[in-house]
């Protein structure tokens, strides 16, 4: 990756849920039960972000309690029901007092591409819509749901997971 960014530079990380922290697949059941195939990767990076004292978000356009319950074991804020994405990141700034230079937008379909425009840090898993690869700073080499927020942290930041979490450093 070409790109030079630091954690000091990100105040906040939001992710996308469906595509990003999931497969983008989804199981409905015979009763219409919905589950989905997140990373156990993830969740450990997610301790590392929280460790670092880094904010992080999920920000999907679906209302949906696999979302909430899955941001509720990572510890994260889960902001649902957002169609318009890109007013619901500027409401999230505003109310945060956050500064837009500064907020890592993980996304990768096309209802994220309005945020992506507008954002300075984007990044997409490698199996995300051709258009929104055209527009990330970062496009990862791992696909949705197998470990994104991971390799974002020890890839693109160079970031030592098991120094930070377990060696004490």
């Amino acid at each position: 990756m070409d790109q030079n960014i630091t954690l000091d530079e990100v105040e906040a990380f939001v992710f996308d849920f469906d595509g990003v922290l999931t497969n983008n697949f989804v199981y409905v059941s015979e009763d219409g039960k919905e589950s989905v195939r997140c990373s156990r990767a993830d969740g450990i990076a997610f301790d590392a972000l929280r460790k670092l004292e880094k904010t992080s978000y999920i920000l999907s356009s679906e209302k949906n309690s696999v979302v909430t319950k899955r941001a509720n074991k990572l510890g994260i804020t889960a902001i649902q029901g957002k169609r318009d994405k890109l007013a619901a990141i500027k409401e999230l700034i505003k109310k945060k007092n956050l500064d837009i230079n500064r907020i890592v937008y993980v996304g990768n379909d096309l209802n994220d591409l309005q945020v992506m425009k507008k954002l300075k840090l984007t990044m997409c898993p490698k199996d995300s819509h051709p258009r929104v690869q055209a527009v990330a700073l970062f496009v990862l080499k791992t696909k949705g749901g197998e470990g994104i927020v991971r390799e974002i942290l020890e890839a693109v930041f160079n970031l030592n997971i098991e120094d930070l979490l377990y060696n004490g450093a």
